[in-house]
C-alpha cells in the first residue's frame, strides 16, 4: 500500500465514533478484526498494514474515510455495502483542495512491494485524517516533530502542571496554540520536575482505579510537555536528572496505557524511548523498568523469546538497584516468557526465584512505581504462567487467590484476576463457576475501562457457548452480549 502526501481537510469538530464499523467487529477483539482484514486483503492481492491501533482509530472516528487500498478490502469483506454503510464519510467531504483537483477513479494497486507499508508502519493513507499534534503520527521530519513537542510549552513554572486535559495532571491550557517562535522557553526548574513526577503518580493512580482505555490519549499531552522540558534544559544538574527520570517514567506509564488498551506498536515505541532516556542518563532503575515492561509487552504480543531476553537484561541491570521485590517481578516476567515457549522447567525455575526474592520482603530500595506489586500480583502473574502452560486447575487456584488478596484500591487488577479466573475455570471444565466469575467481571467493568479485560472475557464467553445448559452460563452469555463495548 503506497503512502501518500495528500492529507484531508480538518474540522474543528471532535471526531464522531464510527458505530457502524464497531458493530461489524462484533465480539472480535481489535487485533482479531485487524487480522481478518489483513487476510481479506491478501485474498484480493492487497497488502494492508492493519493492526489493532488502526481499528481503534477507525472506531474512534479519527479515520473518516479509508484510503483506496482499505476501501477495496472493506468492500470485499462486506459485499453489497458502501463506505457510507460502513460508517465512513463520503470521500468528497474529507478531501482537501489538492485531492479534489485530482478527483478520479481509485489508483491501481502497486505492484512494487518495496513501496508498500509494513504492519508496523505509521504512514497514513491518502485520506486518513492527520493530527499535527499527535505524537503517534509520523511527521515529515524530526525537526517538525521537535517543534510540535515544543509548541505545548509556554515557559513558566506551571507549564507542566497545566499541560494535560482533564484530571491527568500536566497543563490544562498548555500552549498548544502558541508557537515557540513567538515566545522563548525558559529553563526548567525544580517546580517543573515536581509537577512531572506528580503527573506520573496521577496517571498510575487513575489506571489502577479505572483502566487504560479512557486515559491513553489524554496522557499524551503530559508526555509531550515533559520532552519539551528536556529540550528547554534545566537550571541545575539535579533538576535535569529528575526531569530525565520523570520523562522516562512518564513514557513508560503512557506506554503501559497503550499496552493495556491493545496499542502494542505505540507501547513498544514508548518503552524504547524510555530505554533510550535511561541509557543516556545512566539510570539503572529506569532501564530495568523499561526492560521489565518490554518483556511484558513481548509476551502479550506473542514474542516469548524476546520476553525472556528482555527480562534477563532487566535482571542484569537491576542488580545494582538493590531491590529484592524488583528482582522478584523481573523473574516473573522471565517466567512468562518461558511459559510462552512451552518450557515448563524454565518457567518453574524462574517462578521459584521470584518467590525467593519476594520472601525477602520490601526495602527502601524498592522503586515507587512498584506500588502495585504485592502478593496478589505475584499470584496473578503465576496464574498467567500456568494458564499459558495449559494447567487450568493450578492457574485457577492462583487466580482466585490473587483476586481475594488484591487491595480494593486496585479495581482494574481485581477485574483482571477475576477474568483470568473465569477463563481458567471455563477451560478447566467448570462452566458454572466460570459464569459466576464472569458476572463479577461484568460488574467491575462498569467502573473499569480495560481492553485487556474485555478481550479476556470475550474469549471466556466463546469457551462457554457450548455449555449453555450449565447453571448460570446462559445468564452470563446474555449479559455479556448486551454489555457495551469500548471503541
Amino acid at each position: 500500500m503506497a503512502s501518500s502526501t495528500v492529507t484531508s481537510s480538518r474540522s474543528n469538530r471532535p471526531p464522531r465514533p464510527n458505530l457502524a464499523f464497531r458493530r461489524l467487529r462484533g465480539q472480535r477483539s481489535p487485533a482479531e478484526f485487524a487480522a481478518a482484514i489483513r487476510r481479506a486483503g491478501l485474498e484480493i492481492g492487497e497488502q494492508v498494514s492493519c493492526d489493532a491501533r488502526y481499528i481503534g482509530r477507525v472506531e474512534a472516528g479519527e479515520i473518516r474515510c479509508p484510503n483506496y487500498a482499505y476501501e477495496r478490502v472493506f468492500l470485499h469483506m462486506f459485499p453489497g455495502r458502501t463506505l457510507t454503510d460502513l460508517g465512513f464519510a463520503p470521500r468528497s467531504s474529507v478531501r482537501g483542495r489538492q485531492a479534489r483537483e485530482t478527483e478520479g477513479a481509485p489508483p491501481p494497486r502497486t505492484a512494487n512491494r518495496a513501496n508498500a507499508t509494513s504492519e508496523t508502519s505509521r504512514e497514513c493513507g491518502p485520506y486518513e485524517t492527520r493530527n499535527p499534534y499527535d505524537p503517534y503520527h509520523p511527521h515529515d521530519t524530526y525537526e517538525e516533530s521537535d517543534v510540535l513537542r515544543r509548541a505545548f510549552m509556554t515557559g513558566g513554572g506551571a507549564t507542566v502542571a497545566a499541560a494535560s486535559l482533564g484530571p491527568v495532571g500536566l497543563a490544562r491550557d498548555a500552549a498548544a496554540a502558541q508557537h515557540p517562535m513567538h515566545r522563548p522557553l525558559r529553563r526548567a526548574g525544580a517546580s517543573d520536575a515536581g509537577a512531572l513526577e506528580e503527573a506520573v503518580r496521577r496517571i498510575r493512580l487513575l489506571d489502577d482505579r479505572h483502566g487504560a482505555d479512557g486515559l491513553y490519549r489524554r496522557a499524551a499531552a503530559p508526555l509531550r510537555a515533559a520532552y519539551a522540558l528536556l529540550d528547554a534544559g534545566a537550571t541545575r544538574q539535579t533538576t535535569a536528572d529528575r526531569l530525565y527520570s520523570g520523562a522516562g517514567e512518564l513514557a513508560i506509564s503512557v506506554g503501559w496505557l497503550a499496552h493495556d488498551s491493545g496499542r502494542f506498536d505505540d507501547a513498544r515505541s514508548h518503552y524504547a524511548e524510555a530505554l533510550a532516556t535511561a541509557r543516556m542518563t545512566g539510570d539503572p532503575g529506569l532501564e530495568a523498568h523499561a526492560f521489565c515492561n518490554t518483556a511484558f509487552l513481548a509476551r502479550d504480543a506473542g514474542r516469548p523469546r524476546e520476553a525472556v531476553r528482555a527480562a534477563q537484561a532487566a535482571q542484569r541491570v537491576a542488580r545494582t538497584v538493590g531491590s529484592a521485590r524488583l528482582m522478584s517481578l523481573l523473574a516473573l516476567r522471565e517466567a512468562g516468557g518461558w511459559a510462552g515457549l512451552a518450557d515448563r522447567v524454565g518457567c518453574e525455575q524462574a517462578l521459584a526465584r521470584a518467590q525467593a526474592f519476594f520472601e525477602r520482603g520490601p526495602s527502601d530500595a524498592d522503586p515507587e512505581w512498584m506500588s502495585f506489586y504485592g502478593e496478589a500480583e505475584l499470584e496473578g502473574l503465576e496464574a498467567q504462567c500456568w494458564s499459558t502452560l495449559g494447567d487450568w486447575p493450578r492457574a485457577a487456584r492462583h487466580a482466585r487467590r490473587a483476586a481475594e488478596l488484591q487491595d480494593p484500591h486496585f479495581t482494574r487488577n481485581i477485574a483482571l484476576y477475576t477474568a483470568e479466573l473465569a477463563d481458567d475455570l471455563a477451560r478447566g471444565g467448570r462452566p458454572d463457576e466460570a459464569a459466576v466469575a464472569g458476572m463479577r467481571v461484568l460488574d467491575l467493568l462498569e467502573e473499569v475501562q480495560s481492553s485487556r479485560v474485555q478481550t479476556m472475557l470475550a474469549a471466556t464467553a466463546r469457551v462457554l457457548r457450548p455449555h449453555r445448559r450449565a447453571t448460570g452460563v446462559t445468564a452470563f452469555l446474555d449479559r455479556h452480549a448486551s454489555a457495551p463495548r469500548m471503541a
